[in-house]
């Protein structure tokens, strides 16, 4: 990303709701249009601080289905989510393909609100764009978002860690391709935005990952399934 560009970027990780869960906007400062990225639990300080920022959120970006990334029901309690957003903006919800379904399920969508999209599609935000790849493992439709050397990476890859495979719709093998030669063949530089704070830094770099983090160090797949508690 030139120095230009990157003056007009626009990012904020935002950290909200009693799962640690990591909220974030991106945009372009210069046209003033954002997109949010998961936006859960508290959708009012969410448009507040694109509000209080100069931004309008234009579009709404999904890493994966779960309620505490999408809104919902969980666990008997409600999650403020896409649908409450869209009772305030007028936006479209990205989602990965595989999971439409699911979104309309259990955030009350219509298709309508939603946009299907798929691995290398770029999403654009103002005059800055966003590249998709999807990487399934914690869920089928699991995605993550590069901007420039930024990468949110969701429930896919925390600092130190990667999401869960023993839930619904999860795969471990998926997840091992999925970190091992999708995001490890990313630019070293690159910034590592996970989808919650579960670590003592709220940020990595791919490089730090590829040295540091256990489960994007296993040479076969064979290895991380036994090493994650699968037998085959």
């Amino acid at each position: 990303m030139s120095e230009e560009k990157d003056r007009r970027l626009y990012f904020r990780q935002l950290p909200i709701g009693p799962m640690q869960n990591y909220v974030y906007l991106i945009g372009d400062r210069e046209t003033g249009e954002a997109a949010v990225v998961d936006a859960a639990w508290d959708i009012d300080g969410i448009l507040r601080t694109a509000a209080n920022d100069g931004m309008r959120i234009g579009k709404a970006l999904v890493t994966h289905f779960h309620p505490d990334h999408l809104g919902g029901d969980m666990m008997g309690a409600h999650i403020a989510g896409a649908a409450e957003l869209l009772e305030r903006e007028k936006v479209k919800v990205h989602i990965h393909k595989a999971e439409a379904p699911f979104v309309k399920r259990i955030a009350g969508l219509s298709s309508s609100d939603l946009v299907a999209v798929e691995s290398g599609d770029t999403i654009g935000v103002g005059n800055a764009s966003l590249t998709v790849i999807h990487t399934p493992g914690h869920s089928p439709g699991s995605q993550c978002f590069l901007i420039g050397k930024a990468l949110v990476s969701g429930d896919t890859l925390f600092v130190g860690g990667c999401g869960r495979v023993d839930l619904p719709g999860s795969d471990a093998s998926e997840m091992y391709y999925s970190l091992t030669q999708k995001l490890m063949s990313l630019p070293d530089d690159t910034v590592v935005y996970p989808g919650h704070n579960y670590a003592d830094r709220p940020t990595s770099t791919i490089g730090d990952e590829k040295r540091s983090n256990v489960f994007c160090r296993f040479r076969s797949l064979p290895e991380f399934l036994r090493f994650m508690g699968y037998s085959g």
